[in-house]
C-alpha cells in the first residue's frame, strides 16, 4: 500500500513537472509573440481599477495580442504581484507581448510635448493649452493664482505671472493643471539660482523687479543681441528717474481690461493703469509676460552703453539712441511715415 502510494505521489509529481514545463514553454512562446499589427502606432487608455483579465482584452481588442489566456497565464506565473499600471501608452508596431508587459508594469506611460514660447501670459498659455486640447485637467488660470509657489522668491507676487519658464515640457494624460504650474515654476527656479539673486542684490533690485523688467525686455524685442541694449536703457531710465514708455506696459494694462484690439492708439497712452509706463515713473506692479532666459540674463546684465531711447524699425530691430533730438530724428526716418506713434 505504501509502495503504490508513493508511486502515485511520484507520478504526480512528475505530471506537475511536465505540466511546468509545458506552461513555461507556452508562456515564453506567448511572451515572444508579437502583435498581429506590424506598421504604425497603437495607443491604449488603461483605467484605473481593472485586472489583468480586463487589461488584457483590451489589449486584443487593440489589435495587440493575438490571444489574451497567455498574457494572463504570464502575468500570474512571472510578474505577480507586480501591478498594471494604469495610464496612457503608445505601442510601436510590430511590439512583443513581452515589451507590452514590461511596459505596463514599469509604467511607460506615453508623455506629451507642451511647448510654451518666451512672452505669453498666464492667461495666454492657458488658451494655448485650450487651443490644443491638451490632455489636463483642473483650471490653469487657477492654479496660477496659487502664490505660495514663488513665496520664497516674490512675497509681492500678485500671481505667478513671470514665474511660468518658458520650456517644452512633456506630462502625462490627466495631468493637473496645479503641476503644470508646479513644474513651470520648478524649472524658473533652476535657472535662476544663487548666482542670478546675488546680482540682482548688486543690482539693489529683488527678485520681483529683475522678472518684471526682464518681461518689459521681452515684449519689446526677440533679437537677443538687442536685449543687452534695451536693458540698459531701462536701468538708465530708472537710475534717471525718467518714465519707463514702454508701449507693451499699456497693451498688458488693455489686456487686463479686455480693451486690447491688437492695435495702440495715441490715446492708450492716457489709459489709467499702474502699468502704464507712460503715466506712472519706475517699474510696473509686476511681470507683463513671462519672460525667457535671454531677457533675464540682459535683465540682470544690461549692456554698458548711455542709451536712453531706441525705436523700431519696423523689421523686428531697433535705433538706440542718446540724446532726444537724436531719438525724433529716428522716429521721423521710421515711424511717423508709417503713421506709427512709439517713444
Amino acid at each position: 500500500m505504501l509502495t503504490t502510494l508513493k508511486k502515485i505521489v511520484k507520478l504526480s509529481l512528475i505530471a506537475l513537472i511536465i505540466i511546468n514545463l509545458c506552461l513555461a514553454g507556452y508562456v515564453s512562446k506567448a511572451m515572444n509573440c508579437f502583435s498581429p499589427t506590424k506598421k504604425g502606432k497603437q495607443t491604449i487608455i488603461i483605467e484605473k481599477g481593472l485586472n489583468p483579465k480586463a487589461i488584457a482584452r483590451i489589449l486584443k481588442d487593440n489589435q495587440l495580442l493575438s490571444q489574451s489566456f497567455g498574457f494572463q497565464l504570464a502575468y500570474s506565473f512571472y510578474y505577480y504581484p507586480h501591478s498594471l499600471k494604469a495610464g496612457e501608452y503608445q505601442f510601436s508596431l510590430p511590439v512583443s507581448q513581452k515589451k507590452i508587459m514590461l511596459d505596463l508594469i514599469s509604467g511607460r506611460v506615453l508623455f506629451h510635448p507642451l511647448t510654451v514660447p518666451e512672452g505669453l501670459t498666464y492667461l495666454e498659455i492657458s488658451e494655448l493649452l485650450k487651443a490644443r486640447n491638451y490632455p489636463f485637467s483642473g483650471s490653469f488660470v487657477q492654479a496660477c493664482l496659487e502664490t505660495s509657489l514663488v513665496a520664497d522668491l516674490d512675497a509681492e507676487a500678485r500671481n505667478l505671472e513671470g514665474y511660468l519658464y518658458p520650456e517644452t515640457y512633456y506630462f502625462a494624460r490627466g495631468i493637473k493643471a496645479e503641476d503644470i504650474a508646479k513644474t513651470m515654476v520648478g524649472e524658473f527656479k533652476k535657472n535662476f539660482g544663487q548666482k542670478e539673486q546675488e546680482r540682482a542684490r548688486e543690482l539693489n533690485l529683488n527678485i520681483h523687479q529683475i522678472v518684471t523688467l526682464a518681461s518689459l525686455i521681452e515684449k519689446e524685442t526677440g533679437r537677443p543681441e538687442e536685449k543687452p541694449l534695451v536693458s540698459a536703457v531701462f536701468h538708465n531710465r530708472l537710475r534717471l528717474k525718467m518714465k519707463l514708455d514702454c508701449d507693451p506696459t499699456i497693451i498688458y494694462a488693455l489686456k487686463l481690461e479686455n480693451k486690447y484690439t491688437g492695435n495702440l492708439r495715441l490715446a492708450d497712452k492716457n489709459l489709467n493703469s499702474p502699468y502704464n509706463t507712460y503715466l506712472y515713473p519706475g517699474l510696473p506692479p509686476g511681470p507683463i509676460c513671462n519672460p525667457g532666459q535671454h531677457s533675464i540674463q540682459a535683465a540682470l546684465y544690461p549692456a554698458n552703453v548711455d542709451y536712453l531711447y531706441f525705436v523700431s524699425r519696423n523689421d523686428g530691430s531697433h535705433v538706440f539712441n542718446r540724446s532726444y533730438s537724436e531719438h525724433l530724428l529716428a522716429v521721423k526716418k521710421y515711424q511717423l511715415k508709417n503713421n506709427r506713434q512709439l517713444r
